[in-house]
């Protein structure tokens, strides 16, 4: 009997989670993520899904973040009509989050249609609509972490606390094998998170499995050793600093978890005197519900944290409204703000980005991890200038990192955790990295936790066979969406940005306009030659 999975997304890159598992008996998913990062990467979310979402019977989603959450709405109203099964505190979550990403692109594409018309461009039309979203609510089942759940005939599943944000779970498959005295097991990571996470439990999963599909998202890092204390310590002198400059603290910040934990602790760095008071404000409609969800289910949270407290401080200000956002705006003098996205590729923190950016009395604080091709890893990279809604930008701002309040495990982290899985018989699949954080933790685990020829590496659209006694891949010479480069390198979109750059920077330092004319005449000599 056949048992395949389908790499769809999160192969060699950190978005778009989606692993499609065939059996005898049916088809489902597990996650249905939207892609970020390049355009390149961007519009697969535009394009048809690589399978026909009438024949999926299920999807287990294994948590509410938007690149495992996102395209359910469009999987929905393209025909998928089972159940999404998923903890509590996801689907809470995902009630607000998939609204609020349909209402997002209905903004972002209204703008896009202004700029396109003034350019004679077609109209364009977002992936889904609010309605859309708030329609695939209803497929939402809910399940319990730790027991077992009939997922189609033959196929059943089992939900862990994985530690990585509120209602987050790593998924135990047992799969019916033909002619064998045991079901296939499978263990799927979703994205595992650190030790001592502030509001969340360490991760948890049972051993004995036949394949493991690991996230690797820092695979190749490895964090010095933290307790909350020294976070609260390292967040306290980017405070200070920014504070002394004067300007404003720009927080780009995932919209939930991250955003709540950085809220704790800011608030209560104030309350004890270690940082300078300054209104906090939280610029985010999804985090300010996402603040609620929380509220409701403080009972799963790390008790020693007085988190009902810290999230009502007066210190917090809520700003729901375009024009309270807009109105902050106005400010100059040292403030933070918090908002989303937390890759500063969507949302209202690019407003603010535009707003600072340039001001040498600003600081950015990046939070969380940073894709390729988003704005946050070209701000990371220490790009000089950037473009934001077509208009270019210099970088004057301090742009500083804290990773202490990842959601992931790092490197060593997660090699523990595939560690405290054995034995795995079959193979361990690593996904939802980019090229080195994969090849890092293959590095890492290869020989001393699994012999390195039990390590895969899948990429975009591959499809395994699992059924035979080591996996193998099936219809190599098959279409892919996207070539393998194009998944793991920056694409032309990025490059153009940066060659636009370029050639303002040169034109800005030229001596005078007969040297500015001089790069003109090179850059029309260079579209002309044939290519």
């Amino acid at each position: 009997m056949s048992i395949t999975v389908r790499f769809c997304g999160a192969a060699r890159t950190v978005t778009g989670a989606s692993y499609l598992f065939q059996t005898a008996s049916g088809r489902f998913l597990v996650d249905c993520g939207l892609f970020q990062g390049q355009k390149t990467l961007k519009e697969l979310n535009y394009g048809a899904f690589p399978f026909r979402p009438a024949d999926i019977d299920a999807v287990l989603l294994t948590h509410a973040h938007i690149d495992h959450s996102g395209l359910l709405p469009k999987l929905v109203r393209a025909g998928f009509e089972g159940p999404i099964l998923a903890t509590r505190g996801t689907i809470d979550l995902c009630s607000y989050m998939l609204p609020d990403a349909g209402s997002i692109q209905e903004s972002e594409v209204m703008q896009l249609n202004r700029r396109n018309a003034s350019r004679g461009r077609k109209e364009v039309h977002p992936i889904y609509t609010q309605a859309d979203a708030i329609a695939s609510l209803q497929s939402f089942r809910a399940v319990d972490y730790e027991r077992w759940t009939d997922v189609i005939p033959g196929v059943r599943a089992r939900y862990w606390n994985a530690g990585h944000l509120l209602g987050s779970a790593s998924i135990e498959l047992e799969i019916a094998e033909q002619g064998a005295s045991r079901p296939l097991r499978v263990l799927l990571s979703g994205d595992v998170g650190p030790e001592a996470k502030l509001l969340q439990p360490d991760p948890e999963a049972p051993t004995d499995f036949d394949y493991v599909i690991s996230e690797s998202t820092y695979g190749d890092r490895v964090r010095e050793a933290t307790t909350p204390a020294l976070r609260r310590e390292h967040l306290a002198a980017e405070v200070r600093d920014a504070a002394a400059a004067g300007g404003a603290l720009l927080l780009p910040a995932f919209a939930v978890e991250r955003t709540q934990e950085l809220i704790v602790d800011l608030v209560d760095l104030m309350e004890h005197g270690e940082i300078p008071t300054a209104p906090i404000f939280l610029d985010s409609p999804l985090a300010i519900r996402a603040t609620e969800v929380f509220r409701r289910h403080a009972e799963s949270l790390d008790p020693s944290v007085d988190a009902t407290r810290l999230l009502n401080s007066p210190h917090l200000k809520f700003t729901e409204t375009a024009d309270e956002s807009k109105a902050i705006m106005r400010l100059s003098g040292f403030h933070i703000i918090i908002a989303a996205s937390g890759m500063c590729d969507a949302g209202r923190i690019r407003h603010h980005l535009k707003r600072w950016l340039w001001n040498e009395r600003a600081t950015v604080l990046l939070a969380g991890f940073q894709a390729n091709g988003t704005l946050g890893r070209f701000l990371q990279n220490g790009a000089k200038a950037v473009r934001i809604q077509g208009e270019e930008i210099k970088v004057a701002a301090r742009i500083r990192m804290i990773d202490e309040y990842s959601g992931h495990a790092d490197g060593a982290g997660i090699a523990s955790w595939i560690a405290a899985r054995r034995p795995i018989a079959r193979g361990l699949f690593l996904v939802h990295g980019e090229e080195g954080a994969i090849a890092g933790l293959a590095e890492r685990v290869a020989e001393r936790i699994i012999p390195a020829a039990k390590v895969y590496q899948p990429m975009l659209d591959d499809i395994y066979e699992l059924a035979a006694p080591e996996p193998r891949v099936l219809d190599a010479d098959r279409r892919r969406r996207l070539a393998p480069e194009a998944v793991t390198r920056l694409d032309w979109h990025n490059e153009m940005s940066e060659l636009v750059l370029d050639i303002n920077d040169r034109m800005g330092a030229a001596a005078d306009d007969r040297a500015r004319g001089v790069i003109i005449r090179r850059l029309r000599r260079a579209l002309e030659e044939k290519a």
